[in-house]
């Protein structure tokens, strides 16, 4: 497969033949399922959209409105750019990646032709113009508001950058030139990497944020990245550090309820509970929400509780008066001084021993500590984080930590997602870490090849943020200089291909579909006894292809080759069955039309 190529409209809009993508889409109302491939969708009626639409504008403000409709977009398009992976292997890329304008006209949403595009994969370039008629976000809001001097195809704006962020592996912006909402006749858009565009045009990545706090320095969505940059290489050895703060990245679903939760609670005094998996990045959380609080300009003291032995907890947290004990020749702040008027950040809490808990109680609950050695108490304002990666509850049921101080932690918890329930971030996170490492080592590897961004976007990442970024770290050592990160750079056990997650399969007397379960963890198969027998044998561990080439297969042999009443026995149409008949050979067993 190609991976630079350039296309210009042509014939039927410049896209190739559409039946693969339609013969992905089955109705079975007997279940009250719409599928496309293996996922779910539904159907709105336009009118109903529109209302949404404009409820958001008018209850929410329209930058508030805008940033919904665009998050949501770019969760459709990410997940679209899924299927695109998954089909036309072997076609020109170009082919590859018309199926989303394919898919986003089969939705109903918008007819989109292209004017141009440019893609390379290995070097992280693009570059795309499209025309879009027929928009179902226009004709929504210029029912309601007319004519006016914005673009506001958002959710349209907001797919296409999905899609093509998930199928280049970096992100993609596009912009909205021109708007069938703003006079024209047609709306036209322009993408291309963030990187390329100006500080005014990147100003539209704010919509990708879900909450105010995210565009602080800690949170953000571009890359100062440029090939061949000179100032980049020259100030690399100079600047570049390995304990630079981290920025938190994302614009997944889960990523921004984490956030959306911290800037509740930011503004108030409340204890937070961070919960998540090691390696999610508590303590960047637990900065963010110091960062979004009436603290920010006071200190933020972070202390791993796992690290510090039970003898010296107690010195470590509350202070030292010289003469203490053999050794304590100065008077020392412990961490709830040095925090004073700002935020302490307890990690691991779950590892410290019940004589530490309780001392731990007393100080959260009184707002008082008392420095070993010491006779007078010292009063403390401080805003406490605890973070654990164990089940707290669980702890407090066998004895191992202490009920009343879990009361006491648990006033407002958090869960950080893992990585692997935050899939569209993974290419905003790869080209962040890309960046800071090819800084920090002084290299410059271009991007990242098709096979790599596949890899990454499939394993299912244990390690979580952590064990992501120190892959990218080493893919950048060993990848080549000016060169693109290869698969082989990344560990083995990453480049192995993941097992595919096949389908439960489900055939009812007449009528096949094969259906994703998302409510339960087992793949099941149950076949229908009055099916042929070599149907009945198959198992859950089939593939899908195999399924459906029995499905089909029995269907066409039961009426002779005659695809009419085969289609019906199925439930589906004719041309379908031909269609996959035909991509299956299966086609010796048709009969053709006379």
């Amino acid at each position: 497969m190609e991976n630079s190529s350039l296309l210009h409209a042509g014939a039927t809009q410049g896209h190739p033949e559409i039946d693969d993508l339609v013969s992905r889409l089955r109705l079975a109302p007997e279940s009250g399922h719409i599928w496309l491939d293996e996922r779910r969708m539904f159907m709105l009626h336009s009118a109903s959209f529109g209302a949404l639409r404009r409820e958001l504008i008018e209850n929410l403000g329209m930058d508030v409105a805008r940033g919904l409709l665009t998050r949501m977009g770019h969760l459709a398009g990410s997940r679209d750019a899924e299927l695109a992976k998954k089909m036309r292997q072997g076609n020109d890329i170009n082919k590859i990646f018309s199926i989303g304008p394919q898919l986003h006209a089969l939705e109903g949403v918008v007819l989109v032709e292209p004017v141009t595009v440019e893609i390379d994969i290995s070097k992280g370039q693009f570059f795309g113009e499209f025309i879009w008629k027929n928009s179902v976000e226009d004709e929504a809001h210029i029912a309601d508001y007319g004519i006016g001097a914005e673009p506001v195809c958002w959710m349209q704006i907001g797919y296409a950058c999905g899609y093509t962020s998930a199928f280049l592996g970096s992100p993609v912006l596009f912009l909205e030139t021109e708007c069938r909402a703003m006079g024209h006749e047609t709306c036209r858009i322009v993408g291309k990497p963030v990187r390329k565009w100006g500080k005014n045009e990147r100003e539209d990545l704010r919509f990708f944020n879900a909450q105010p706090f995210a565009n602080r320095k800690i949170i953000s969505l571009g890359s100062s990245r440029e090939p061949g940059d000179d100032h980049f290489r020259n100030s690399a050895s100079h600047s570049a550090s390995r304990h630079e703060q981290r920025r938190l990245i994302g614009i997944s679903a889960a990523f921004n309820t984490a956030c959306h939760m911290i800037n509740r609670v930011a503004r108030t005094t409340a204890p937070v509970l961070l919960l998540g998996e090691s390696g999610v990045g508590k303590e960047m959380f637990a900065r963010a929400l110091h960062e979004a609080s009436a603290r920010s300009a006071s200190p933020f003291v972070a202390v791993n509780c796992a690290a510090i032995p039970d003898q010296l907890i107690e010195s470590d947290l509350f202070g030292v008066e010289k003469g203490a004990f053999t050794g304590a020749s100065n008077s020392r702040e412990g961490r709830f001084e040095r925090a004073n008027g700002g935020t302490l950040l307890l990690d691991e809490i779950g590892s410290l021993s019940l004589a530490a808990q309780g001392k731990l109680l007393r100080v959260l609950q009184e707002g008082e500590i008392e420095r070993i050695g010491d006779t007078r108490t010292r009063r403390v304002d401080v805003r406490s984080i605890a973070a654990t990666n164990e089940n707290l509850e669980a702890a407090v049921s066998r004895g191992a930590f202490r009920e009343d101080l879990f009361y006491r932690l648990n006033v407002f918890p958090i869960t950080i997602p893992p990585l692997r329930e935050r899939r569209d971030d993974i290419p905003f996170l790869a080209d962040y870490f890309l960046e800071r490492y090819s800084h920090l080592h002084d290299r410059w590897v271009a991007g990242f090849s098709e096979q790599a961004i596949d890899a990454l976007l499939t394993y299912h990442w244990p390690g979580n943020v952590r064990e992501f970024e120190n892959c990218i770290e080493r893919a950048v050592i060993l990848a080549s200089e000016g060169g693109v990160l290869e698969l082989a750079h990344l560990p083995p056990f990453i480049a192995v291909k993941q097992p595919p997650q096949h389908p439960s399969l489900r055939v009812t007397k007449s009528k096949a579909s094969i259906a994703s379960d998302t409510s339960s963890e087992e793949q099941s198969s149950e076949i229908d006894n009055d099916h042929p027998d070599d149907l009945q044998g198959t198992t859950a561990t089939a593939t899908l292809n195999h399924a459906q080439s029995l499905m089909i297969r029995n269907a066409i042999q039961q009426h002779r080759g005659n695809l009419s009443a085969a289609a019906r026995t199925l439930g589906i149409t004719r041309a379908q069955i031909a269609y996959r008949a035909r991509n299956l050979g299966l086609g010796h067993l048709c009969r053709s039309r006379s």
